[in-house]
């Protein structure tokens, strides 16, 4: 059985916004670094880094 993995964070390779996956909430949620989010350009069209190098299969 193939199992899949998705992807726990993801940044814009434009704007630099940095989102983690919460399994709570069951949503992507903005890192925050001190009192900072890393929130990028809102009206940004998110070109995230997930890539040829990243593979949601399971080894």
């Amino acid at each position: 059985m193939t199992k899949l993995v998705p992807p726990s964070e993801r940044t814009c390779e434009r704007c630099g916004r940095h989102d983690v996956w919460d399994d709570e909430t069951d949503s992507w949620q903005i890192v925050v670094d001190g009192e900072q989010k890393e929130a990028g350009n809102p009206f940004c069209l998110h070109e995230w880094d997930i890539n040829g190098n990243y593979s949601p299969l399971a080894e």
